[in-house]
This record gives structure tokens, sequence and C-alpha cells, in this order.
């Protein structure tokens, strides 16, 4: 079983650069407080780390 961490958005992507609203997209997350499972990835834990101030991991499991 694959490493899996959880992200949860906590910012708005309104008035942000373009860059951090594709990071976002590129999670999956669209929405405020929207939750998703993602693998734990040196790309997602990178992508991640681009926009600490509208995300943050809620839970590793595995």
């Amino acid at each position: 079983m694959a490493k899996t961490i959880v992200v949860k958005q906590i910012g708005s992507p309104i008035r942000r650069p373009g860059k951090q609203r594709k990071t976002l997209i590129g999670l999956g997350l669209n929405k405020m407080h929207k939750t998703r499972e993602l693998e734990d990835t040196p790309s997602v834990r990178g992508m991640v780390n681009s926009i600490p101030h509208l995300v943050e991991i809620v839970e590793e499991r595995g």
C-alpha cells in the first residue's frame, strides 16, 4: 500500500497569481475546506510546499 496524505484547502485563490491557482487545480482543490487524499510523492509534496498559505496537510497515512 502506498503512502498517502490528506490535503485540505484553507485559503482562497482569489487575488492570487495564476501559478498558485493552477497549482491548486493540479492538486484537485477548487473550493474552500475541500479535502483530497493524494499519493505521497515528491512532486505532490513540492506542490503543497509551494503554496503553504493556501493548503495544509491534515493527515499522513500508510
